[in-house]
C-alpha cells in the first residue's frame, strides 16, 4: 500500500474542495477537470479513407486543436511519383482532401498541399489525383515546388549529420505543418512515413543519400521540420518495392493520427507487414534515433490509444 504524508493530504483535500466549489458554480468545469485525457494516438479502421481521416482527427480533439482561425496551413503528402492511388506510392487523394476541408472548417486562411516530386511534375500531380481531389475546396491549392529560388537555406542547430539545408519558403512561413504520408516501404530506410516524408520539403535530398548517414539526417531534419499533426494514410500500404513501386500493396483500411510524429510512425510500422514480416518500431533506425533524441515517443505500450471503427 502506498501512503501519503500530511502535506500531500492537505494539498489533495484543498484541490478537491476547490473543484467541488467550481463544480457547484459550473458543472461543466467539474466534468472537464475529471475527464479522461485526450488520446495520444487515434487509429481508425474501415470506411472510406476520407471518413477514417476525419475520425482520427476528431478523436484527437478536432482540427481546431491544431488550426486556429486565420492560420496558414501546409499539408505535406507523398506526391513524388507518377502513380495512381491504387499503387500506394502517393497519399490517397481522399485523405488529403478531407484534411484540407477540416482545416478550412477550423478557419484556416489558406491551405497549401506541397511536395517536391522525384518524377515529372505534371504527371505526378495528374496521376496522384491530389490537385483534382482538392479543386473544390476553397482556399486550397496543390503545388509541386522545384525551383531553387523557392527554397531558403536553414541552419540545423541540433544536427548530427545535417548542419543546414534548403527548405521550401512556404513551409517555413506556415503557421501549421501537417504531415500526411502514405505508409510505404523504402529501400534505404526500411519504411517511409512522416519523418522520412519531410525530405519532400527540401531542395537537395540527394545529399542525404550520398554524403551523410541517411537515418541520422532524417532525424536532424525533423528538428527543424516537426509536424504539428501527423496523419498516416495506411488505407493501403506499399509493403515492398518502395518508395516508388511496383510492389506488393496490402489493403489495411487504416488511418493513424497523432500530434507526435514518432508515435504515428511507430504505430504504422507495427500495424503493417513489411517485406513479408512484422517489425517493431525500434527496428527502424530513424524512428529509434528520433525516440532516443527526444523528438517523440516510439513506445506504444501504456500510451493513450483510441481505436475507432468507421
Amino acid at each position: 500500500m502506498k501512503y501519503i504524508d500530511r502535506r500531500d493530504f492537505i494539498r489533495i483535500s484543498s484541490l478537491g474542495a476547490a473543484l467541488a466549489a467550481a463544480g457547484a458554480a459550473s458543472p461543466g468545469l467539474l466534468r472537464a477537470a475529471f475527464a479522461d485525457p485526450a488520446p495520444e494516438i487515434v487509429v481508425a479502421k474501415g470506411g472510406s479513407p476520407g471518413a477514417a481521416t476525419r475520425a482520427t482527427v476528431d478523436g484527437l480533439g478536432g482540427m481546431s486543436r491544431f488550426v486556429s482561425r486565420g492560420a496558414r496551413v501546409v499539408i505535406k503528402p507523398n506526391m513524388s511519383f507518377a502513380k495512381g492511388p491504387e499503387e500506394a506510392a502517393n497519399t490517397h487523394p481522399a485523405v488529403v482532401r478531407e484534411l484540407a476541408v477540416m482545416c478550412r472548417e477550423a478557419g484556416a486562411s489558406s491551405v497549401l498541399v506541397l511536395d517536391n516530386p522525384l518524377q515529372n511534375v505534371e504527371m505526378c500531380i495528374e496521376r496522384s489525383q491530389l490537385r483534382e481531389s482538392c479543386a473544390d475546396v476553397a482556399g486550397t491549392s496543390v503545388d509541386a515546388v522545384t525551383r531553387k529560388r523557392d527554397f531558403q537555406e536553414v541552419p540545423v542547430p541540433a544536427g548530427v549529420a545535417l548542419k543546414s539545408t534548403m527548405v521550401m519558403k512556404q513551409a517555413l512561413e506556415a503557421d501549421v505543418l501537417i504531415a500526411a504520408p502514405v505508409a510505404k516501404s523504402h529501400s534505404g530506410t526500411g519504411v517511409s512515413l512522416s519523418m522520412k516524408g519531410m525530405m519532400g520539403l527540401i531542395y537537395n535530398r540527394r545529399e542525404f543519400h550520398t554524403s551523410m548517414d541517411l537515418n541520422a539526417a532524417i532525424v536532424d531534419l525533423c528538428t527543424v521540420l516537426k509536424a504539428d499533426l501527423t496523419v498516416v494514410d495506411a488505407s493501403r500500404i506499399l509493403s515492398d518495392g518502395g518508395p516508388g513501386g511496383p510492389g506488393k500493396v496490402i489493403k489495411l483500411d487504416t488511418v493513424i493520427a497523432s500530434a507526435d510524429m514518432v508515435a504515428a510512425d511507430a504505430m504504422a510500422v507495427e500495424r503493417g507487414t513489411w517485406y513479408g514480416r512484422s517489425f517493431k518500431a525500434g527496428q527502424v533506425a530513424h524512428i529509434r534515433m528520433a525516440h532516443e533524441r527526444g523528438l517523440g515517443n516510439m513506445e506504444l505500450a501504456g500510451r493513450r490509444i483510441k481505436e475507432v471503427d468507421v
